[in-house]
């Protein structure tokens, strides 16, 4: 069953480049679809790849403010070599609907974590993002189907122009964790108490680079390509224990990990 849902997304978007020129010819529903290729996987602080490749292909579909994304991955050398795991661990489905107030932009969200090395986790979010310099993004998660607990983002990003369309772009986040289940997510300094407080940030660099910056032809101007490096890093004594606890086969609490994502979008 895992295979076959990354099977359907591949053929899926195999399909929607064939139907570029007749996307294009009248106003209909946009999509953007893209490929990540990392050398790691981490999740909120929580590093789920160690020493392998890892395969993230991603789409979404809008229309009038409303979105549906589906987004896997694949981790092509899993760290415990346990037989019922399969390589594509985890498929996400997310809907979403965002509408600008002003200066504001607000979107609210549902996602389905369908998880091979866990039990499922379902989440809805709010989020809301001020037009203005650095675009601070506030994000609140509520996850309501196994891990019950508050998530809370702050991010603040900016892009810089190089050359032809190319861009610089920077983006640094902030986290927060409110758990209601010990089990789950426990506080580092008393396991029967849950988490609470800061968790962890993350540093992003990269460079967006349409192809049409240096290639001709009409295909060119749907894609681009990303490479990017992250740092993920504790912003607090229990996130850095907590990072360190959840670490596959060491105590790190700090991870560097890079790569680059293919995109097409019409």
């Amino acid at each position: 069953m895992k295979m076959k849902r990354i099977v359907t997304m591949v053929l899926a978007c195999v399909f929607l480049v064939g139907a570029v020129p007749a996307f294009c010819q009248e106003e209909r529903p946009s999509a953007d679809l893209s490929v990540s290729f990392l050398s790691s996987y981490i999740w909120r602080g929580q590093q789920l790849s160690k020493n392998s490749l890892v395969i993230q292909p991603s789409a979404t579909f809008s229309y009038k403010g409303f979105s549906a994304n589906i987004w896997a991955n694949y981790d092509t050398d899993l760290y415990k070599d346990i037989e019922a795991l399969d390589n594509l661990t985890e498929t996400d489905y997310t809907l979403s609907y965002e509408h600008d107030f002003g200066p504001v932009s607000a979107s609210i969200g549902y996602i389905y974590y369908a998880l091979d090395q866990a039990l499922d986790s379902q989440e809805f979010y709010v989020s809301a993002t001020l037009n203005s310099f650095l675009s601070p993004t506030l994000t609140i998660y509520r996850e309501f189907a196994h891990y019950p607990s508050t998530y809370l983002t702050l991010e603040v990003s900016h892009s810089f122009p190089v050359v032809q369309d190319i861009t610089l772009d920077f983006s640094l986040l902030g986290s927060a964790l409110f758990s209601d289940d010990s089990d789950s997510y426990p506080d580092p300094d008393d396991p029967s108490d849950e988490f609470s407080g800061l968790h962890h940030g993350k540093a992003s660099l990269s460079m967006t680079i349409p192809v049409s910056a240096f290639m001709n032809g009409d295909a060119a101007q749907y894609f681009t390509i990303t490479p990017e490096v992250d740092w993920v890093f504790p912003l607090s004594g229990d996130g850095s224990n907590d990072m360190s606890n959840r670490a596959l086969g060491s105590t790190d609490n700090n991870f560097v990990y890079g790569g680059v994502t293919i995109g097409f979008a019409f």
